[in-house]
């Protein structure tokens, strides 16, 4: 399970963020994992309270939005979501496709108090 590993550099980033911009509470952390990232966001719900624990976060409310993987096809310029579809578009089932989003993995916002 890499999503520890992962969660704890968030928690560095973070910290640092706040130190250098004199944050000293945050009530929410906002992650944006696409479908089609490897990391898995039921892993990091899983792993957030040993990231956090005697941190600044410790009391930090963990959210995640996942972003649905989007593709285009190359044949018809439709635009579909790959895990939905079979990875081929449903349009025309074409396979010639470029993925638009889905892959990301980011912090999104932090919500100071």
């Amino acid at each position: 399970m890499h999503e520890l590993g992962i969660m704890f550099n968030i928690v560095r980033s973070v910290e640092k963020f706040a130190k250098e911009n004199g944050v000293s509470v945050i009530d929410t952390l906002v992650l944006q994992v696409g479908e089609l990232s490897p990391v898995v966001p039921h892993y990091i719900e899983a792993c957030y309270p040993a990231a956090v624990d005697g941190t600044m976060l410790q009391e930090t409310k963990l959210k995640i939005e996942v972003t649905p993987g989007n593709a285009i096809c190359k044949d018809c310029d439709k635009v579909f979501n790959l895990l939905a579809s079979g990875k081929k578009c449903p349009h025309c089932d074409g396979t010639k496709l470029e993925i638009l989003s889905g892959r990301e993995f980011m912090i999104k916002e932090i919500v100071a108090c």
